[in-house]
Order: C-alpha cells, then sequence, then structure tokens
C-alpha cells in the first residue's frame, strides 16, 4: 500500500490516508464525539471530562497529534476516524466519530494497522483499551492481558492492557 488506502464502504466512500498538518483541530472533534457520544455508556461524566476536558487546550493537544501521526479515515472528505500504530507496536489512540460507528471505518483503521505493522516487522500490537472498545479489539484477535485502573486529572478510569500477536 502506498500512502492513501483507498476502501469503499456503501454508500459512502471512504479514504484512509496519513496524517497531514492541519487535521489537528479535526482529529480533536472526532476524540471527543468518540469519548462523550460513544464512551458514556460506559463511564461516568465526571471520566468523560476527564478524559476529554472541554474546551481543550489546542496547543497541547496538536502536539501530541502531531507526535502520533496517525492514520486518518475521511468520508467526503471529512474526518470521520483515526488511529496510530508507534515503532513498538503500540497502537495510542484509536477513535471513530459517533455519528459514524458501525459502518466499518474502525476495521478499515484496523486493517491499515496490521498492515503497516507486518510492512515495518513489528512482531505484535498492543494498546490500553477502554471499557467500550474493548469487545471491538477482541473482534480483531487483541486478547486482555490485564485489567487497570489508570488517572486522568485526578479521576479513575478503567481500561484494559489488550496484545494481538501477528
Amino acid at each position: 500500500m502506498g500512502s492513501t488506502e483507498e476502501a469503499r464502504s456503501h454508500p459512502e466512500s471512504m479514504l484512509i490516508r496519513e496524517f497531514r498538518e492541519g487535521d489537528e483541530a479535526a482529529l480533536a472533534a472526532v476524540f471527543g464525539s468518540a469519548v462523550h457520544d460513544v464512551a458514556k455508556a460506559d463511564y461516568t461524566p465526571e471520566q468523560l471530562a476527564a478524559w476529554a476536558p472541554t474546551p481543550y487546550d489546542e496547543v497541547r493537544w496538536g502536539e501530541r497529534i502531531r507526535g502520533l501521526r496517525p492514520f486518518v479515515a475521511e468520508i467526503d472528505g471529512t474526518a470521520v476516524g483515526y488511529a496510530d500504530l508507534q515503532p513498538s507496536g503500540y497502537i495510542d489512540h484509536f477513535f471513530v466519530a459517533g455519528t459514524h460507528g458501525r459502518r466499518g471505518i474502525g476495521g478499515a483503521l484496523m486493517a491499515r494497522i496490521v498492515h503497516d505493522a507486518r510492512e515495518r516487522g513489528i512482531a505484535e500490537l498492543f494498546a490500553h483499551v477502554s471499557l467500550t472498545a474493548e469487545r471491538f479489539f477482541a473482534q480483531h484477535g487483541f486478547v486482555v492481558e490485564e485489567r487497570q485502573v489508570v488517572v486522568s486529572r485526578g479521576v479513575e478510569l478503567a481500561n484494559a492492557r489488550m496484545r494481538r500477536h501477528l
């Protein structure tokens, strides 16, 4: 695969591409939507606010997302999801906008990560996965290694460390 891969889903056309400078605000919106619209089934309002505060620090977010260099899923030119793959095999961010769940976006992002990992000789993938995303990761071959509680802005959030051997 080159730097751009096209994937089709009905009825919309989806594009998975590499991060570009200028994507920061759109990806912040995807992140906020994924946390506040989707994860609300598994986390309290206080936990959601700690995980994805509003308003967010644009400078800090921009630095973070540029460092991650994620793959971006677009439909009709609008970012609807993103996910990164670090050289160690760590997936730090993996989010799909709440308005675009269950349309194959997460699956397309995961396929891109797996393909890229294999091309780069990465033998396993791992992530700290929210309660909300745990089922999705399990469906893509990840297993829970450890259940844990992390602290974000002084608030405890449960998640799971999951791993997949390639």
